[in-house]
């Protein structure tokens, strides 16, 4: 036994070390697509125009990671969210939970499960032990996609990130179904230790860069690359830190990104990082004077109005606030979304601007998933 973990480990560090070399690697990346800031951020205020909870699948009591994507103006639905849900975190019965918030109705439709670990197991070939973080996306063909975390033994280090795909190509179902498409090819060693968490960055030319992240031994950012249809085209390495998960794409004009981060150890604040060659190359920038309590935060160019949604307190999840900025470098707090006593946790945030509305959900007390909306509006001088 001994022996064996000690196999283990020697092949963690070698995969580590072989990661980081992939994750040198550059291609040429397009420019995103964005609206360029326009505002300063003492004239903007966020206006709520909408909130409440998202119908869990009955008889589940938890639920954590939710993800949204913007459905195309033809669907019945607005927007799309998924989650997982089950007894609780790590549990062998979670599975990916799903809901649309349908235009006519103005409500989120009753949630259903997409995926299941034993089906999904049984589609590529080997066993998954546990299912986490889903990420969506709808590309320009109308496809909806799903990247999904995966483990096997040894747990969420030895994940792996499983990309699906709606299996019938059409979004007219206010439930797709969905199918395996591959497990996305990261590291020579089983493609094990990383994970997804935060929405793809859409470029101008259809393509897409998904925020992962490796976190067997050390922990780094990184970008993978996929084409407009979602295959693989490569990945690369966005900091140099070594403690340095989750991280949130920010693109604030076509080639200049900024990179938010989770940092699971030093000053307990929010890093960050930039590239001004549409992510094929990074630098790391100092700390931003936010707090984090070594937790997930979202970011989404919001017409040119930079949001950031983050924990503001280095010590717990109990508060969950959304902030502004004109640069991506200063920030304001706009809307206190959640607030608990000691203990409670509100976490795991998700943004999308979709329709002229900012829309966040996020973990609410591991229960169920919260969502807000707002709208911005620019106070004169």
């Amino acid at each position: 036994m001994a022996f064996r973990h000690l196999f283990f480990w020697l092949g963690a560090l070698l995969v580590g070390s072989i990661a980081l070399v992939q994750a040198s690697h550059r291609s040429e990346t397009a420019p995103a697509r964005v609206t360029l800031p326009a505002a300063d951020v003492a004239e903007v205020r966020l206006v709520k125009s909408g909130g409440g909870e998202i119908p869990m699948p009955p008889d589940t009591p938890a639920a954590h990671a939710s993800s949204l994507a913007a459905l195309p103006a033809q669907h019945s639905a607005q927007l799309a969210a998924a989650w997982f849900a089950g007894e609780r975190e790590s549990a062998p019965d979670v599975r990916i939970a799903f809901s649309s918030f349908d235009k006519t109705q103005q409500q989120w439709t009753p949630a259903t499960f997409v995926v299941d670990r034993h089906l999904l197991g049984q589609q590529l070939g080997f066993g998954i032990r546990r299912l986490g973080n889903p990420v969506l996306w709808c590309d320009d063909n109308q496809q909806l996609h799903l990247f999904v975390v995966g483990t096997g033994l040894g747990g969420w280090a030895t994940s792996r990130i499983i990309h699906l795909q709606q299996r019938d190509g059409r979004l007219s179902e206010t439930h797709p179904r969905f199918e395996p498409r591959a497990v996305l090819p990261l590291s020579w060693l089983w493609n094990i230790s990383y994970l997804v968490r935060n929405s793809p960055v859409v470029l101008a030319d259809g393509a897409v860069v998904l925020p992962v992240y490796f976190e067997l031994g050390g922990k780094y950012p990184a970008l993978v690359k996929l084409d407009p249809a979602g295959g693989f085209r490569g990945i690369s390495r966005i900091s140099r830190k070594p403690n340095l998960l989750q991280p949130a794409v920010l693109p604030v004009s076509e080639r200049r990104w900024f990179a938010y981060m989770r940092m699971s150890g030093g000053t307990h604040k929010i890093a960050m990082a930039e590239t001004e060659d549409a992510g094929n190359r990074w630098q790391d920038l100092p700390d931003l004077e936010l707090p984090n309590p070594n937790a997930s935060v979202a970011a989404v160019n919001a017409n040119g109005v930079q949001t950031l949604t983050f924990n503001p307190s280095s010590a717990g999840r109990n508060q969950l606030v959304t902030a502004t900025s004109a640069n991506g470098v200063r920030w304001t707090i706009s809307s206190q979304l959640a607030t608990g006593d000691a203990g409670d946790e509100f976490s795991y945030p998700a943004m999308l601007w979709h329709d002229n509305q900012l829309w966040v959900s996020y973990t609410d007390r591991r229960r169920h998933i919260a969502w807000q909306r707002f709208t911005i509006q620019h106070q004169a001088p």
